[in-house]
Formats: structure tokens, sequence, C-alpha cells
């Protein structure tokens, strides 16, 4: 009898120590997030720095064994990578410069095309005013009339303000191009003095193999998408140049870019287009076509392209990728939009690595592969 009291109190303590474990972690969770929250602007040019090594190691460690030495392989892949981004800067500042001028009458063509729909709106609800009121309990009490609201005055712009927020970004830059040369230039040699110095021997050699797998599978999966999205760019501009569309080089690159955000850079390309081709024709027909043609041309790249090039092994769950892409936004901006994806499909490969990982992979995988396996397994069982 003693033994069942003494198995029952052991077991009702190690419940209550996973209780507590699990808060802690909770506690420490929390606590992490807030310091990468409150320390954004010392650790986004660290993150990104590490990411665009990860992405451009491949190529770096492809010269060094064709001779060249590592650090004249960082420079060159960081001169071709800004070269590229100046060069496309460059090219798309002009529209862009010239739409934004524009966007006084941009805004009024588009407030006298939208009036007809703004009058129905106004008689439904005028008719659901009216309907309100001869359900009221006192129709004829007269309506109050709305509050007059002031006019805001728009914010004075202060040169300090201004010369401060480019300081920081400027210097954000610069740090994330010494990071990035720094972290190409060592290489795995340089992970592998840092990996010796704070772990055993053996899980320093696991440690750096799981980077190794991330390096390597981020490179490809990237590279990929960055060849896809470029392939996406110029069959938009295309396609817009033969539908009329302005400026077509402009949105062509806009669609190249934010394909690289799931879901969401789709979305906001779709809603600009529309937005130029309403401003741009005055026919349906032609809004219709501009809209129609991105949303198949977006659904040839998602749903054929995109599957058959990268495969369904790195593949996230959606909802994942969207929620991951929110937080990231909201914790970090623009950085933190960058590396939402790229953290989920490094995780997943370290999960992949990992003899305790299966479970973290399932819950990043789509349902659908995790349904295919289960069905998998029971048709092996039944045989």
């Amino acid at each position: 009898m003693k033994d069942d009291d003494n198995t029952g109190a052991d077991t009702a303590s190690a419940r209550r120590l996973r209780i507590q474990v699990r808060a802690l972690a909770a506690l420490a969770a929390c606590a992490v997030t807030m310091l990468l929250y409150v320390c954004r602007e010392v650790f986004v040019p660290v993150v990104l720095a590490l990411l665009f090594a990860l992405l451009l190691s491949s190529a770096v460690e492809a010269l060094h064994r064709r001779g060249l030495p590592r650090s004249a392989g960082a420079v060159l892949m960081l001169v071709v990578l800004l070269t590229l981004v100046g060069v496309t800067l460059d090219a798309v500042a002009g529209p862009a410069e010239q739409w934004f001028s524009n966007l006084p009458q941009t805004l009024q063509i588009i407030e006298r095309k939208v009036r007809p729909a703004q009058k129905v709106l106004s008689r439904i609800e005028l008719l659901t005013s009216r309907a309100d009121a001869l359900t009221s309990a006192n129709p004829a009490a007269p309506r109050a009339a709305p509050p007059a609201t002031a006019t805001a005055a728009m914010p004075a712009v202060n040169a300090a303000d201004v010369l401060l927020e480019t300081r920081s970004g400027v210097v954000s830059a610069i740090t994330v191009v010494i990071l990035t040369l720094f972290l190409l230039s060592g290489g795995p040699p340089m992970l592998s003095r840092m990996m010796a110095a704070v772990a055993t021997d053996q899980h320093a050699l696991h440690a750096l193999k799981v980077i190794e797998a991330i390096r390597s599978e981020l490179g490809r999966y990237y590279g990929t998408i960055a060849i896809i999205n470029l392939t996406l760019g110029v069959a938009t501009g295309v396609t817009m140049m033969l539908l009329g569309l302005p400026n077509p080089f402009l949105w062509g690159t806009m669609a190249a870019v934010l394909n690289f955000i799931p879901y969401v850079g789709s979305a906001i390309t779709l809603l600009i287009l529309s937005v130029v081709a309403l401003v741009s024709f005055d026919g349906v027909g032609r809004i219709a076509a501009v809209m129609a043609s991105y949303l198949a041309l977006a659904t040839i790249e998602g749903q054929i392209v995109q599957p058959l090039l990268v495969g369904h092994r790195l593949e996230i769950n959606p909802l994942l990728v969207f929620l991951a892409v929110w937080f990231g936004g909201w914790m970090w901006g623009i950085a933190g939009i960058t590396i939402a994806v790229p953290s989920l499909v490094a995780l997943k490969v370290a999960a992949e690595h990992s003899t305790r990982g299966q479970p973290l992979v399932e819950f990043l995988s789509p349902g659908r592969s995790r349904l295919r396996r289960g069905g998998r397994r029971q048709a092996q069982d039944k045989h």
C-alpha cells in the first residue's frame, strides 16, 4: 500500500515538475521575444547578415573550390549583388517618382471613377437609415447632427528626424554589408573554430552538419525561388506592356520583388495593378483583363511551376507561413517579413536532421502531406 502511495506521489511530483518547466519555458520565450522587439536595431542587421551569408555562401564556396580565395569570392558576390540592386533601383526610380508626383491627380481620377459606386452605396445607406427610423421607438425625434470634426493639421516634417532616420538606415545597411562580408570570408573554418570553443567534438560536428544542411537547402531553395520570381516579373511586365499599361517594367519589378513574400506579396501586387488599371483605362474590359492576366500568371507560378521546381520536401504549412509573415512584420517591419519564411525553412531543415525533430517536421509540413503519409502507412499495414 505504501508503495502505491509513493508511486502516486512520484507521479504527481513529476507532473508538477513538467508544468513548472513548461511555464518557465513560456516565460523565457516571452522574455526573448520582448528582448528581440526592444533591441531590434541591434538584432536586425545581424540576422539579415546571417541570412544573406547563408544565401550567398554556396556561390562563394563554389568559387573557392575553383581556386578563388573566400575573401575575394565574398567581395565579388557582394559587388555583384549590390550592383544588381543599384541598377534595378535606378531603373524603377524614375517611373516610381512620376507616379508619386502625380498622386493628387491619380486620387482625383480614382474618386471620379468610383463615384457611381459611392452613389449606390449612399442610397443603400439612406434606405437603411430610413428603415431604422421607421422601426425605432421615436421616429419623429429629430436626428442629432453629426459632431463637427476639426480638420487635423498635417504634422510638420522635422529635418532632424529625417536625418536621424536616414543615418540609422545607412548605418544598418553598412553593418549588414560588413557582417555579411566577414561571415562569407570566414566560411566553414570560422564556424568550426567557434563551435569547437563552445561545445564538445560530437556536438560541434553535429551542429556543423546541421548548419551546412541549412546553408545548402536555403541556397538551393531561394536560388530557385529567385529564378521563378524573375520569370514571373518578366512575364508580368510583358503582359502589362501588351495590355497597354504604362510603365510595365516598374510593375514587373514590383511583382518579382513582392512575390518573395508568400500570399501577401501576390495580393498586394494584384491590388496595385488593379488601381493602376483603374486609373489608366476607362473600359471595364481592359481593367478586368489586367486583373485576370496577373491572377493567371500568379496561379500558374504558385500551383504548377513552384511545386514542380522546388518540390514538396521544404513546403511549409500555409497558415504558419502567414502567421510568421504577420508576426515578423509586427516585430521587425520589412526585415521581419524578409526573414520570416527563411526562418521556417531553416527550422524545418534543422528538425529533419535531429533525432527528436520528427514531431516538429510534421507540425511545419502541410496537412495534406501528413494525410498522404498516414494513408500510405495504413495501406502498408493492410498488406
